[in-house]
Order: structure tokens, then sequence, then C-alpha cells
């Protein structure tokens, strides 16, 4: 009946010196239900104090481990323990029936619980048991026993019965397999678990399997020595009356057995009522009693922690870490996202201003004073500017001064006559003997009123007539020179024929 697993190095069982209160358990450390019956009835050979349990028959299986770190003269004191365990009970086929299972990195029915049915044989049995070495496999064990040995064909009883249904699991390692699921399943089914860890045991592992209330179900024990200490805990505990029995109290919660009697208790964020039985969530969010790094959101009794915006949970899911709110569909930025420490600022590209809304931008005037560095004319261009200069003037190499011209260039003036130069300007003037015209542009021969005297008037009438007489000779003497010219070509003609 062993299942195989993979080889895992790991401890193993059972439960030493001195029975140890579970760390951090509610209540006061584990207390018998009952005490032992005091004096009388011991015969000769001291059976009376050892008696076995009368009054509840079980189904009880006894699950050990065997990994390698017992050593053989440790696993010999795990088989004393449930021999001496066996010899408390009241064991029978119509009171309690046990089985035992033993594992590592296997899992081995050493006998399922219709085996045996007298302490004879039970203990025969158990000391032929050998330790199966390596591994911790406790959830696949607790699996096994709901799988082959709680069964009615290896000789579980009908639930109509009302047979309780106990396991002891001892280990001194901590489980290689998941077993917080498995356990919960188990005790789901009725099966009330008991967890005993030796030496170097998990404690937090044995409280995740073990039933509630755990300072009645989780026991720890430092050493191999005094496993005796067990027998009679286990003794007290299966023989008293079971006041915290599902039915036999009124806590709405947590029932914790306080002797012959029982208290309420209530789960981890919540509090006692003052009726003693009912329980009420507590703010976890309060202050000192979340670890939250932010934020802290009552949940039902428990919190769950989250973020301020800008920030992402961490997988610690307690502390937080800034975000960056600049990546694409964070923001809601028309051009530039700045990054600030868990936030964020909008900004606009050059020649844009950000708008009253803090989100979208507008184009800037970028020839507003103080905007530019244009010496004289400042010329936008979208979303840009050039410079310019002023009439007379040119653009310097830098793109931004300028220095006076030459405005009286040839081709750079339109005087017909004089260009006059005039401060980076220029006017037009004429040649002597001519006015300038309304067009200030171009120019017309003076008419001079001035009176002349009748000498100087003969004179210009002589000049005037030789020139109308030379003038006359000169055309007569054309004229003549051209019949000439005319009669030469016709004299020429007539040689050649």
């Amino acid at each position: 009946m062993g299942r195989a697993l993979g080889t895992l190095g790991c401890c193993c069982l059972v439960l030493p010196l001195l029975l140890l209160p579970l760390p951090g358990a509610r209540g006061s450390p584990h207390r018998p239900r009952r005490q032992p019956p005091p004096g009388g009835g011991r015969s000769g050979n001291g059976a009376a104090a050892d008696a076995a349990c009368k009054n509840r028959p079980l189904d009880l299986v006894f699950i050990i481990d065997s990994s390698r770190s017992v050593r053989p003269e440790e696993f010999e004191k795990v088989k004393i323990f449930l021999s001496k365990m066996i010899d408390t009970l009241d064991v029978g086929e119509r009171t309690t029936r046990v089985a035992v299972m033993n594992y590592a990195s296997t899992v081995k029915v050493e006998f399922p619980l219709r085996t045996y049915f007298d302490k004879a044989s039970m203990k025969e049995a158990i000391s032929h048991i050998e330790p199966l070495s390596a591994g911790t496999m406790t959830g696949l064990a607790i699996q096994t026993a709901m799988d082959e040995v709680f069964t009615e064909e290896m000789g579980t009883r009908p639930a109509t019965f009302n047979i309780p249904k106990v396991v002891i699991v001892v280990t001194d390692g901590r489980p290689q397999d998941q077993v917080q699921d498995v356990a919960a399943s188990a005790r789901t089914a009725g099966i009330e678990i008991y967890a005993v860890g030796v030496d170097r045991a998990d404690m937090q592992s044995l409280r995740i399997m073990a039933s509630e209330p755990l300072d009645e179900h989780v026991f720890y024990v430092e050493t191999y020595g005094v496993i005796e200490k067990l027998t009679s805990k286990f003794r007290e505990t299966f023989c008293a009356v079971n006041v915290c029995a599902p039915g036999s109290h009124d806590c709405e919660q947590v029932c914790v057995s306080n002797g012959g009697s029982y208290l309420c208790d209530c789960y981890e964020g919540y509090a006692l009522n003052p009726d003693k039985r009912t329980c009420s969530a507590v703010d976890m969010c309060a202050p000192g009693r979340h670890e939250c790094d932010q934020i802290c959101v009552s949940n039902n009794g428990s919190y769950v922690c989250e973020c301020y915006e800008g920030y992402t949970l961490n997988p610690d899911k307690k502390t937080c870490a800034a975000t960056d709110m600049c990546a694409a569909g964070r923001h809601d930025c028309a051009q530039v996202c700045l990054s600030n420490d868990g936030s964020y600022s909008c900004d606009c590209f050059e020649g844009y201003t950000l708008n009253p809304d803090k989100k979208t931008c507008s184009a800037a005037d970028m020839c507003a004073p103080g905007r530019h560095d244009c010496e004289q004319v400042c010329v936008r261009d979208d979303l840009f500017y050039t410079c310019d200069c002023y009439r007379g003037y040119t653009l310097n190499p830098d793109k931004k001064t300028c220095s006076r011209t030459d405005v009286c260039a040839p081709g750079t003036h339109d005087c017909e006559q004089v260009c006059v130069s005039n401060g980076g300007s220029y006017t037009c003037d004429c040649y002597e003997g001519f006015t300038l015209n309304p067009d200030k542009k171009t120019c017309s021969r003076a008419i001079t009123s001035s009176l002349i005297t009748a000498e100087e008037s003969c004179k210009c009438e002589a000049i005037a007539a030789l020139q109308d007489s030379v003038t006359s000779r000169l055309e007569a003497l054309s004229r003549k020179y051209i019949l000439f010219l005319t009669r030469s070509s016709a004299y020429s003609s007539l040689l050649v024929f």
C-alpha cells in the first residue's frame, strides 16, 4: 500500500523530553479535559493507574515519520511510544480500532483498522516496523490515510455509528509537499488531527495541519528521551469528555476546553462580545493592527493592503513602489509628461504654452517681446521665427543682427540720374539743367527764364543760321554722294556685259 514519492531528505518523527506549550497558541498550555481517577482500584501489578479508556471508541490512525534523520535507537523509542499508547486504549472490534502508517518519501500502511483487534497482535506488528529513510511527505501520508485507511473496506466504521475518526501525526521535519489543503480536506471530512512535533519540527506546519483549538491538538517535545510523557497526555485527552465537541457548546467560533468546562474564543480579526459566546469583526485597519505601507482596507475581520495613486503593491502585499506615471496610457498630457515621484505634471513642446487645464497646449507667439533675439525684425513662421532687417540694412551671418547697406549702390535704387544716401535710405536728385519730377525719381530739362541782351540774341541767331546752313549743305552733299554711288554701280554692270 506504499505510495512512491520523490526522494527528499528530511527528518522524522517522535516526541521527546519535555512537553512545551505551543508558541503563539490561544489559551493556556494544553490541559487535560479530565484528570485520571484518584487512587483506589490499583491491583498488585499496578494496572489500575494504566487502565484503558472505556468510555469512547475511536477509529485511530498513527502516522509516523521515519525519515533518515531518526537514528535507529530513536526509531525504537517511537515504536515503544506506539505500544504504550495501545496499552492505554480500550482496543477491540467494537471499541477502539487502530491502524499504523509509516512515511518518508514513500507511504506504507503497516496495518489498517480491520487487521488487529487485540493489543498483543498490534504490538507485535509494531515491533517489526522498519524506517523508510529519506523524505518527509506529510501531505501524501494524510491523503493516503483518507484514500486507503479511512474506508469501510479497510475497517472504518460507517458514519451512522458516529465513531470519531482520529489521526496522530508525529514528525520532526518540515513537510516537503503541500500539506495545508490536504489537511483541510481531512478535517472537512470529519477527521480530527493531532500534530506532534519533535526537535527541529516546523511549528507553523504543525499548526496548519492540526484541528482547532490548536493548543489542544498541537504538541512539541525537544528530544526523544521521554516519549512516555505524550502517552499520558493522549490518555487524558481520549478518556475525557469532549466538552468542545460539535453540538455540545454554544460558542459561535472557537471553543477552548478548560478542565471540565470550556471558554469561547474568536478567530483572528474578531473580538468576543459581552455575551462571551458570539464574535464581532474588529477594525483590523486601526493604527498598530496592520502592516500596510500606505492604505489598509478592512475586509470582514481581516484586511488587505493597497497603494496611493501612482504606486503599485509589491509582491509582499504590504509595501508600495512608485509607478512610471508617464508610461503610455497612464497620463492625459497632450504633449509632454514629466514624472514626479509617483505623480506627474504636463509640459509642452517648444513653441507651445500650457493651457489653464494643465494638460493641453496652444501655439505660442514666438515674436512676442522677450521670446526672440532678433535685433530689428522678427518674422513668425508657424511654431518658429526668423529675423529680418529694416530697409537699408542686411542680416548678418548670425541670422540675428543687422548691418547698414549702401542704398545707392548700382541696382539698389530707382533714381534716374543721381542717388543721395540718407542714413540707411536715399533720395533722388538731377544733373544741372534738369529738375526732379513729382515722382521723385525721374528728371526733366530745366527751362530758364533769365533775360538776354540784344547782342547775345544776335549771336544766338547767327549761330542758329550757321547751323542751319551747314546742315543744309551736308544734306546736299549726301544726296550727291548717293547719286554718284548709284551711277558707278550701273556703269560697272555695263562693263561686265
